[in-house]
């Protein structure tokens, strides 16, 4: 079965901090997020922007967070504001992946990548592995 799987990299820059939290991550605190999403797939789709079938899904649709604020991503935001979950790692990794699986084509597998810093880092897909 032929499969296609891209990956596409971006940053995006957001202040936080986590509610609750015992030390200097419970301030206000900014980071240059570098996030990496894969998308895979058995068939390719139309999109948004083609109508033939001939891609996964629009690399358009895999970088919306990267898109300023004020246009519906997460860049240059309060993500305490922005995003209706606790802003740790993890969950902006779970918000990106959920609201990019609303994005493209179903039946299209999702893999999200969030680096906080340059050492640390989460992985999140809703497959079990």
């Amino acid at each position: 079965m032929p499969t296609w799987t891209l990956f596409t990299t971006f940053k995006f820059d957001a202040a936080h901090l986590i509610e609750g939290y015992d030390g200097k991550c419970g301030r206000m605190h900014g980071h240059t997020y570098k996030v990496e999403v894969s998308a895979k797939s058995n068939k390719l789709n139309p999109s948004r922007y083609l109508s033939t079938p001939d891609m996964v899904c629009d690399f358009k649709e895999l970088k919306w967070a990267a898109a300023d604020g004020g246009k519906g991503g997460l860049d240059h935001t309060v993500l305490n504001e922005s995003i209706p979950v606790p802003t740790t790692a993890e969950r902006i990794a779970e918000y990106i992946h959920k609201q990019t699986s609303e994005r493209i084509p179903e039946g299209i597998e999702l893999r999200v990548t969030v680096w906080e810093t340059e050492t640390s880092w989460v992985e999140y897909t809703d497959r079990d592995e």
